[in-house]
């Protein structure tokens, strides 16, 4: 890899704000469109069940190029991966708006999906090899709160632009953004490109992505798709088959896609194992609030999208204090205690529900959105922060599939235990069945601690400066 890239000061200041809103647009789009699935299936004269198909189109094309997003950047660069990305993603969104069957709306969706897979991926690797250690907690912050920002938002945007424009500006609304983005990537993002050619592991590509898109599937399927559970362990088989046959072929050959050699920084492995169980609370969080809202305690669209306000809002609040708390207490007891934290919030959210006042509920789910954003941030941090330059790639390859399966597996758990404990036989008790879920998903969220307090005292506060 080149030497360490010098950024001026300008260009330090404008590279997180275009990472993070091209976070902004990948988050938002994955969220925004749920809400207006009906009005699109009867504006393209298409069963409503059918429609599901646009989403998992998108998913499954962000599933399987997420790992070859670390030798593209190597490869062309990632000023023109990241340029590639964001243009892609932009002319997507201007088919999708065009599209005029769900066939044409499917194939749109791919090509948004291929600028989807490389655009988070491409910007944080950039912000790891060129920032120094001891500004990346407070940039990583930074570009961390998008991605919290935006699933809470979607449903109430999407609903917003269906009710009173049409459910193309859905997609219209990316067009502008991605002009912006697209003039300021090849202004100011890093040209950096490995000049070693790597060569490509394409027969491990397969292998890996095959078995992200059938567990990703079976995930899916499990969730929302309510598929039978027969088809959805089969899934679950296969994928794990791939998945096993990949780590035993990478574990033997010279450059493979991502290597085994990560998992001996602790805190690599660590953090990849811990974000993949602790995003169970905060992945569900996105898809469970409205519904409880809504469902249990009867809330408006507009009232439930007004009261994810402080969420976000307690999100943005604990940006400035990331950096300190880190620095302050260290990676481990931040982890194990945030975690044990986030848990219990969760769990007394779900339990709190239609008992206490609303000025209460508000701020619970501020304090909430705070323990979430500093959960984000810090172990997104200590994933990569212990990794050298030759191995940052891969690593936040790895990291961009986890964060993607574990929001996946957050949504499927909770969709599960919601549908497992709402029995219409027993009465049907909605409420009971969202209190219920959140305890168990606030609960397994609090077993990840067990995994955070294997990190070492000093993790993190040894990394080069």
């Amino acid at each position: 890899m080149q030497a360490p890239f010098s950024l001026d000061p300008h260009t330090a200041r404008v590279l997180p704000w275009l990472v993070a809103i091209a976070f902004f647009m990948q988050t938002l789009d994955g969220t925004i469109l749920n809400t207006a699935l009906p009005a699109m299936a009867m504006d393209l004269q298409e069963d409503p069940l059918r429609m599901q198909g646009v989403v998992i189109a998108y998913m499954l094309t962000v599933a399987l190029l997420i790992p070859a997003s670390g030798w593209l950047a190597d490869r062309f660069g990632a000023r023109r991966t990241f340029f590639a990305a964001i243009a892609l993603f932009t002319l997507g969104s201007l088919f999708c708006a065009l599209s005029q069957t769900l066939g044409q709306l499917i194939s749109s969706r791919i090509v948004q999906g291929l600028g989807g897979a490389l655009m988070l991926p491409v910007g944080r690797l950039v912000i790891l090899r060129v920032f120094p250690r001891s500004e990346f907690v407070k940039v990583m912050a930074f570009i961390a709160l998008p991605g919290l920002v935006g699933p809470l938002v979607g449903p109430t945007l999407g609903g917003w632009l269906v009710e009173y424009a049409s459910w193309h500006w859905i997609f219209l609304i990316n067009l502008p953004v991605g002009v912006l983005g697209c003039v300021f990537a090849w202004r100011y993002m890093p040209a950096l490109r490995d000049t070693q050619r790597t060569p490509f592991d394409s027969f491990g590509f397969i292998l890996f992505g095959l078995a992200m898109i059938l567990i990703t599937l079976a995930l899916e399927g499990l969730g929302e798709m309510h598929m039978p559970h027969a088809r959805v362990l089969l899934l679950l088989f296969a994928g794990a088959a791939c998945l096993c046959a990949y780590w035993l072929r990478a574990a033997r050959i010279d450059n493979p896609l991502f290597s085994p050699a990560l998992f001996h920084c602790r805190s690599f492995a660590v953090g990849i194992l811990g974000n993949l169980f602790a995003r169970l609370g905060g992945g569900a969080l996105p898809f469970l609030l409205p519904l409880l809202l809504q469902i249990a305690l009867d809330y408006s669209p507009a009232q439930a999208g007004m009261a994810m306000v402080p969420l976000a809002l307690g999100a943005m609040s604990v940006k400035p204090l990331a950096q300190p708390v880190l620095q302050r207490f260290g990676y481990r007891r931040v982890l194990v205690s945030n975690t044990l934290l986030l848990g219990t919030l969760v769990i007394g959210l779900g339990l709190s529900s239609g008992v206490v006042p609303l000025a209460v509920l508000l701020v619970l789910l501020w304090v909430l959105g705070m323990v979430n954003s500093l959960q984000f941030t810090a172990m997104n941090t200590i994933t990569l922060i212990g990794l050298s330059n030759e191995q940052a790639s891969a690593g936040n390859g790895l990291l961009s599939v986890v964060i993607q399966l574990s929001m996946s597996l957050g949504v499927a758990a909770a969709s599960a235990l919601l549908n497992g404990f709402n029995d219409p036989g027993a009465g049907g008790d909605s409420l009971r069945a969202f209190q219920l879920t959140f305890v168990c998903v606030g609960g397994m969220t609090m077993l990840a601690a067990a995994l955070f307090m294997q990190l070492d005292e000093q993790a993190g506060r040894m990394a080069k400066v």
